[in-house]
């Protein structure tokens, strides 16, 4: 038996789930978490709603209500959307909890302690008409590497680059359009260059990885750069150290403590399950003997984050990059094992878009079908390895024609031949070695939404 961890993305705390957004990381996710439990392995599943960064605050704004209003609200939609899709998360959390806060500021201090953290005088965008800051991805502008007209301020999606805001042509403002300013500012940056070596051998080792994950991620580390990881910033986690730990401006930035994410849900679980170590069974790499595995599930736009920059994290905090360092009391943790990225699902040729009202939510979904219809056809006709269309005529073929005529004729079949030769079904036999090797019985644990 091995110790599975289904790491699976978390939702943005803005608004309810589309069926673009579960296509990615979230049916796949449950398919194959159940999987490996029927196959004997002890599984925990968990991931939770993000709920920090600017983008939060900004919509908070223009709806009149705090940040933490605003992600109560959509915390509570999107867990209704996904329970509704019957995902069988372990503990689906948020991050926003005094216990995530607790860990990333665990995982902050190791990280500054091993040398991979440094303060930086860089140059921030302001929005001239409020003064507030505008994160990196309120900004688009040119890509000054590839020409791509639509890059974001820390990325860009047509080439894979780090960006910074500063270096795009013509950068401007997503909110309302205008020219951000640029002003001197001091924030906490980590050495990705420091983990370039580390990674690399890491991603050699990598076998059976979908070769588009694999490919992009080993094209990044020729061009690490350091990156920011706080923010001009009121709502997030606040920065653990001297002179720092009460300021009221200057946050950790979103996409730092999100990752850590996985890690936290895990250590809550154990905490809810009253065994507060028991995380440490799918986390600890220096585990006695216990093999211990880890997949992380999320659309392609997101693989950086879970090849390069998850990994660094865990390097640092291990001490296991190019300065060295000693690991922190969370121990020696382990990386993940594969990265399992989908394509991107598309609705009758176009991209899923909330703001331009391309979109089917889940809930208008599941007010007409059954979950199952859309399980399945995600199961057998989903962005797996490259991009997949949705349209209301598929979905209806696989459902009637597969589904229906096809698996449903199936077990009605057999039911019924059950039925007139048996009265029942028949008791189950004895399992032959072959069997007896992929099924153990395993102890059930309840599943945990929690607010």
């Amino acid at each position: 038996m091995s110790h599975v961890l289904a790491a699976v993305a978390w939702p943005y705390a803005n608004g309810p789930r589309h069926i673009g957004h579960v296509s990615g990381f979230g049916v796949p996710s449950d398919v194959f978490s159940r999987y490996m439990r029927m196959a004997g392995h002890d599984v925990l599943m968990v991931s939770g709603t993000d709920e920090h960064g600017t983008p939060i605050q900004v919509q908070a704004d223009k709806e009149g209500v705090t940040p933490r209003e605003l992600a109560d609200r959509y915390n509570r939609v999107i867990v209704e959307d996904l329970h509704g899709l019957g995902l069988s998360y372990d503990l689906f959390t948020r991050t926003t909890t005094g216990n995530h806060y607790t860990v990333v500021q665990e995982l902050f201090e190791g990280l500054h302690r091993n040398g991979y953290i440094v303060p930086k005088v860089t140059m921030g965008a302001i929005s001239p008409s409020t003064g507030r800051t505008l994160p990196d991805r309120y900004i688009e502008g040119t890509c000054p590497i590839c020409g791509y007209d639509s890059a974001r301020g820390d990325q860009c999606d047509n080439c894979g680059n780090q960006l910074d805001p500063i270096d795009l042509v013509n950068p401007r403002s997503k909110i309302n359009g205008e020219t951000p300013r640029f002003v001197e500012t001091e924030h906490f940056f980590l050495d990705l260059p420091a983990f370039a070596q580390a990674l690399g051998k890491w991603l050699d080792s990598r076998e059976g990885w979908r070769p588009n994950v694999l490919r992009f991620s080993k094209n990044l580390l020729d061009d690490l750069q350091p990156r920011a990881i706080t923010r001009d910033l009121e709502w997030g986690v606040p920065i653990p150290l001297e002179g720092w730990r009460d300021r009221t401006d200057k946050r950790i930035y979103v996409w730092f403590d999100a990752v850590i994410g996985y890690l936290s849900a895990s250590i809550e679980w154990a905490r809810r399950s009253g065994d507060p170590e028991a995380w440490r069974r799918w986390w600890d790499a220096d585990g006695a003997g216990e093999e211990a595995r880890g997949y992380y599930f999320m659309g392609k736009d997101n693989i950086v984050f879970h090849s390069v920059i998850w990994p660094a994290l865990l390097l640092g905090y291990s001490g296991e990059g190019d300065r060295g360092g000693e690991p922190g009391d969370l121990g020696h943790l382990n990386l993940p094992t594969e990265v399992v990225s989908s394509e991107f699902l598309t609705m009758e040729g176009r991209k899923f878009s909330s703001s331009r009202q391309v979109v089917i939510y889940v809930r208008d979904f599941l007010e007409r079908y059954d979950a199952d219809a859309l399980r399945y056809f995600i199961a057998v006709a989903g962005p797996e390895s490259q991009d997949t269309d949705f349209t209301w005529a598929e979905f209806l073929r696989r459902n009637n024609d597969e589904l229906v005529a096809g698996w449903g004729n199936l077990v009605n079949r057999s039911i019924s031949m059950a039925a007139k030769n048996f009265g029942e079904i028949p008791a189950a036999g004895e399992l032959t070695p072959r069997t007896a090797r992929c099924w153990r019985p395993r102890r059930r644990r309840s599943r945990r939404w929690a607010a």
